[in-house]
């Protein structure tokens, strides 16, 4: 029997690299590509055929994408607080790399297209938890682009006939997550800047509200997506909705567990912020028998674990701040990590 072929995009990212490493247990055979702005090359398994090309070339993604089954699109730019400041970049990086990989995958006559989307898309909504079937109100120019890649995906696939699944994963965490990215991902900077001794930087009164998924319990659902009938042309949330707590509380969690004493630096509210994010995981236990696996304090131990293992890092300040005002928050200004 031939072996299934799947193409990730962002495949040395932290989703990508893991979701790889799950297709590889099951006999895939994986292409991959990488740019590596936010992942690190050794994440990358050595059984995949990887290349360094950026997603926007689209004649190079019809080329390496030749012979594929699945196509899992990963790779985005997925700084929602930085695109208000950086929006050509992010929306470049989300929308115009979507629909480049989009198009090579129709040339190709893919079977299926998995597209991860953002919780972004609901933005702020009138009642909790976020269902699939709300209006989408994104409040920022990532999550606008995320939700336009969704309405190309869904047009372009039913006018060419190939199978599509939106994934909504959220607030994901666990090893391999870039630690040194002054611009996203919480709870890697918050562990990185306690084991340098540093104090965790909260924007706001700290009370924004946020579930956290651990790597393990989003994995297992895409797999899913690629292989089930019943999801084809779905939006599907991929996370959990208990462990609903504020970024106050994450930090006395990862404080807790390094035995570190907290005294956070509270800055000014990030702009667009939603303050209250949960997304209901009632359809992925319907159609996909999502069941959360990986406790929160679990998943913040073996992510200490692994930033421990490859030693604290200082930031790196890799992207560029196209709009600088008296609201573009100074940990970003003034480099402040």
């Amino acid at each position: 029997m031939k072996k299934k072929t799947a193409f990730i995009t962002g495949v040395a990212g932290f989703l990508g690299s893991h979701l790889a490493d799950r297709l590889l247990k099951e006999g895939w055979k994986l292409i991959g590509c990488d740019n590596l702005i936010g992942g690190y090359l050794d994440n990358v398994p050595p059984a995949v055929e990887f290349y360094t090309h950026d997603c926007g070339d689209r004649e190079t993604m019809v080329k390496i994408m030749r012979g594929v089954d699945v196509v899992f699109h990963c790779a985005c730019t997925a700084y929602e607080g930085l695109s208000v400041f950086s929006p050509y970049l992010v929306t470049r990086n989300t929308y115009d790399i979507t629909i480049s990989v989009l198009s090579a995958a129709i040339a190709n006559k893919v079977k299926r297209f998995v597209f991860c989307s953002s919780m972004a898309r609901y933005g702020t909504q009138d009642k909790l938890p976020f269902t699939e079937d709300m209006n989408p109100k994104p409040q920022d120019p990532y999550g606008i682009a995320k939700l336009a890649a969704e309405y190309t995906i869904q047009n372009l696939c039913q006018l060419h006939k190939m199978e599509y699944v939106i994934a909504v994963p959220h607030n994901i965490i666990g090893p391999r997550q870039k630690y040194d990215d002054p611009y996203r991902n919480v709870a890697s900077i918050m562990i990185n800047l306690m084991l340098q001794n540093r104090q965790p930087v909260i924007y706001g009164d700290g009370n924004q509200k946020r579930c956290f998924s651990f790597i393990d319990d989003v994995v297992e659902p895409l797999f899913k997506l690629a292989i089930s009938k019943h999801v084809i042309g779905e939006v599907i949330n991929i996370g959990p909705d208990e462990e609903f707590i504020t970024i106050n509380e994450l930090a006395q969690i990862i404080a807790r567990q390094l035995n570190f004493s907290l005294k956070p630096i509270y800055l000014s509210s990030r702009p667009s912020e939603v303050k209250l994010a949960l997304c209901s995981a009632q359809k992925a236990r319907d159609l996909l028998s999502y069941r959360p696996s990986v406790t929160l304090e679990s998943g913040i131990q073996s992510m200490i674990f692994y930033i421990k293992d490859r030693k604290p890092k200082p930031f790196r300040y890799h992207l560029d701040l196209e709009i600088v005002s008296d609201i573009t928050p100074k940990t970003w200004r003034d480099k402040l990590f």
